[in-house]
């Protein structure tokens, strides 16, 4: 058995090591932006005042269309999902329903937006009968091309996950994302965040 003392042994052992340690701080920033901190609910600083701010043009369920100007005018909510999404999504949109009705008149004004991150198979028709059993939330689809113009303007990470037997799944960020009535980045509400917390951001957000 070779001597894995010997300086030569030990360093192939030393690259590779120090390359898991590049990919794991990378993979940590990454987390940092895209996930909440712990006990704040915010992202990072960095990019936040672009955020939603591109040239992506989207069909809504709604018959409208969704592009950076549909941000403005009212106070609004995205989320990017997709409709074959196990747990995620359903949970999130269940989250809303609950939120909606705590908020009662005075949520009125929310709008809550579901993007998809799986265009190939959410269509706008598809979209409208998921989202339809929470009043109010709007499904977004549109060509791939521009669901990824959207998905880069947000800050999003979507990835194609392949399954057993050719189909997939997707990857995807979980957070919601709130824009004030000027369609500027007001904060988030993460996945299964605490009641009182996510509450509290709805209000500041609707009376900013």
């Amino acid at each position: 058995m070779a001597d894995i003392k010997r300086g030569s042994g030990l360093r192939p052992l030393r690259y590779a090591l120090w390359a898991l340690v590049v990919l794991a701080l990378a993979g940590l920033g990454w987390f940092q932006f895209v996930a909440p901190r712990a006990g704040t609910g915010s992202l990072s600083d960095a990019g936040t005042a672009s955020l939603g701010r591109g040239d992506y043009r989207l069909a809504a369920t709604d018959g409208t269309e969704f592009t950076q100007a549909t941000l403005q005018g009212q106070p609004s909510a995205v989320f990017f999902g997709f409709t074959h999404c196990p747990d995620v999504c359903p949970t999130t949109l269940g989250d809303v329903a609950s939120w909606q009705e705590e908020l009662g008149e005075a949520g009125k004004d929310l709008r809550v937006f579901f993007v998809t991150v799986d265009p190939e198979r959410d269509t706008v028709e598809a979209l409208r009968e998921y989202v339809s059993w929470v009043p109010g939330v709007i499904g977004v689809s549109g060509a791939p091309e521009e669901v990824a113009k959207a998905v880069k303007a947000f800050r999003i990470y979507a990835r194609k996950s392949p399954q057993e037997g050719g189909d997939y799944s997707m990857d995807h960020s979980s957070t919601l994302l709130l824009f004030d009535r000027d369609g500027d980045y007001a904060g988030l509400i993460g996945y299964q965040e605490d009641r009182e917390r996510a509450m509290a951001s709805l209000r500041r957000l609707l009376e900013s």
